[in-house]
């Protein structure tokens, strides 16, 4: 296999194998287009265009101590093929040009200067209600139109809903499990500690994570949260879908609910997060609501860390609701 590094030459030599260049086209520099976690990806610039590279490895990029799926670029694909015959979902996100099988690389559409929505855990920083309703949009027009009965293709992704499992529903639990919470934020390892001697909550929580192991009817992107909303001057458009599978949709907004809540969004942005999902398709609100919650543990107490700007008592008490509603679950 092929191990893609940051090399001009390295790169040129693996795109000319391939056939991805035109003839007389040249790599003239290369750059890390973003902040992701999961994979190895470049901005390729030539005398010519530029577009994106991205393969997955065995192992988490940023963490490379975390095994992972080396297959998952092409479950990413496999959601590519899925959308390509929605209009509607596929002009919101990048073009899949081609993909190389055997090395796990996609060959990717570049969106150009643009950034994620990684910005909203900043203080100050409020979603726009018609960015709000075009994030939202597009999760209610895939979970309605994308379903097992109308798709020829199934995408169960275990190994990376088990990977992801593990990060969402054990690790923040277990009482050692090597993450020094006082080196994100001093002071949250003692408000960490009840939560994961708690037998009653890890009992709900355990519940919920095997209806998460389950498969749905709905095409879902699976890490759908700013890191994945991409503000271009084409509008917003939406990548990384490589966690995707059949689930319940309950779980996508459950997260993306999580996320506007931690980035201290007001109270009216994540109403209206509910409103215009359910506008356009069903959900199970108290479902969605326990989901938000195991993904508020997730990220305050487990390794996938943001950069969020939210005090220690404001992170504490969104543990405290969070717990709130997870202890009062009926399983």
């Amino acid at each position: 296999m092929v191990h893609l590094t940051a090399n001009i030459k390295t790169v040129e030599k693996y795109l000319e194998a391939r056939s991805w260049l035109e003839t007389g086209e040249k790599v003239t520099a290369i750059e890390v287009p973003g902040d992701g976690n999961m994979n190895f990806t470049l901005r390729v610039k030539t005398n010519r265009r530029s577009f994106i590279i991205k393969q997955s490895r065995d192992y988490v990029e940023k963490y490379p101590q975390v095994e992972a799926p080396i297959t998952r670029s092409l479950r990413e694909a496999k959601f590519y093929e899925l959308v390509s015959g929605y209009s509607s979902l596929k002009k919101q996100m990048p073009n899949l040009l081609k993909i190389d099988n055997q090395n796990y690389v996609l060959y990717l559409e570049d969106l150009g200067n643009a950034t994620d929505y990684t910005f909203l855990y900043k203080n100050g920083q409020v979603l726009n209600e018609d960015e709000l309703f075009k994030i939202i949009s597009f999760a209610a027009d895939l979970h309605t139109n994308l379903t097992r009965e109308n798709s020829e293709i199934n995408l169960p992704n275990r190994k990376m809903r088990e990977l992801n499992h593990k990060h969402i529903f054990i690790y923040p639990f277990l009482e050692e499990n090597g993450l020094d919470l006082d080196a994100v934020l001093p002071g949250l390892q003692s408000i960490a500690a009840p939560y994961k001697n708690n037998d009653d909550l890890k009992g709900k929580i355990e519940k919920l994570g095997e209806r998460y192991l389950q498969d749905g009817n709905s095409l879902l992107h699976g890490d759908y949260f700013p890191g994945s909303w991409i503000k271009t001057k084409g509008g917003i458009k939406i990548i990384d879908p490589e966690f995707c599978f059949f689930g319940e949709p309950e779980f996508e907004i459950g997260v993306t609910i999580a996320h506007l809540k931690m980035a201290n969004q007001p109270e009216e942005i994540v109403s209206k997060a509910f409103r215009y999902y359910t506008e356009k398709a069903l959900l199970n609100k108290e479902l969605c609501q326990q989901f938000t919650a195991i993904e508020i543990f997730r990220r305050i107490l487990g390794l996938a860390q943001l950069p969020l700007a939210i005090n220690l008592q404001k992170r504490k008490d969104l543990l405290t609701q969070s717990f709130e509603i997870l202890s009062t679950a009926d399983y």
